[in-house]
């Protein structure tokens, strides 16, 4: 059986979720609560597998409770269930720990999939929210030097300060060959083709205001 605790402020919507779990034979309905504060209390007292949690409510939110209980029960499986898939909640969310994020228009069938799923450790995300979270990734993605080692980082700097390798050699006190591999390993990191290029990167990025 997998254990489930039911988190939302309108008891509508919370009761009539719990009544339709309550048909799966599968599903352990094990407490209920409405609000975030008490959706903690609950979860930690039961030790549920899964737990549908709402974002907005009255005393306490959704995203203050999900993290709580990811840093006290991190075997729990947090599904965020709500109306909202703005940015303010969804990456806030997904940021505290919640392992799946559905809308309240979602079917009682997709949810109900979605806590087995949850059970067996595979994510479900609406394909809204996914957009949004895939759009974010890739805006928050690594630029090329962030990839650079401490001494390559050094090494990139002397570049840009039109050094040669032998003057980067006196003043890190590294061996010409050891140079020559650091190089090597910046341009191909930058994905620049000599130390021109290198040293214009540089300077465009700014990487001296970073260090």
């Amino acid at each position: 059986m997998i254990r489930v605790v039911v988190v939302d402020d309108h008891e509508i919507v919370r009761k009539g979720i719990i009544a339709y779990l309550q048909t799966d034979q599968d599903i352990d309905v094990v407490g209920q609560a409405e609000s975030g504060k008490e959706g903690v209390e609950v979860t930690l007292q039961e030790r549920p597998d899964v737990v549908l949690m709402d974002l907005i409510m009255e005393d306490g939110n959704g995203i203050e409770a999900t993290t709580h209980i990811t840093q006290q029960s991190p075997s729990c499986k947090i599904i965020i269930l709500t109306s909202f898939y703005d940015d303010e909640q969804i990456f806030p969310a997904l940021e505290a720990g919640a392992f799946s994020y559905l809308l309240k228009t979602s079917s009682a069938t997709e949810i109900t999939e979605a806590i087995k799923k949850a059970y067996h450790n595979e994510a479900v995300i609406e394909p809204k929210v996914a957009g949004k979270w895939m759009s974010n990734f890739r805006s928050v993605e690594k630029k090329p030097h962030e990839y650079l080692t401490e001494r390559e980082w050094e090494v990139l700097l002397c570049i840009g300060n039109g050094l040669t390798n032998q003057e980067i050699s006196e003043q890190l006190y590294i061996g010409i060959k050891t140079v020559k591999t650091h190089v090597s390993n910046i341009l191909s990191k930058l994905e620049v083709n000599d130390r021109t290029q290198a040293a214009v990167y540089v300077h465009r990025n700014r990487l001296y205001q970073q260090k």
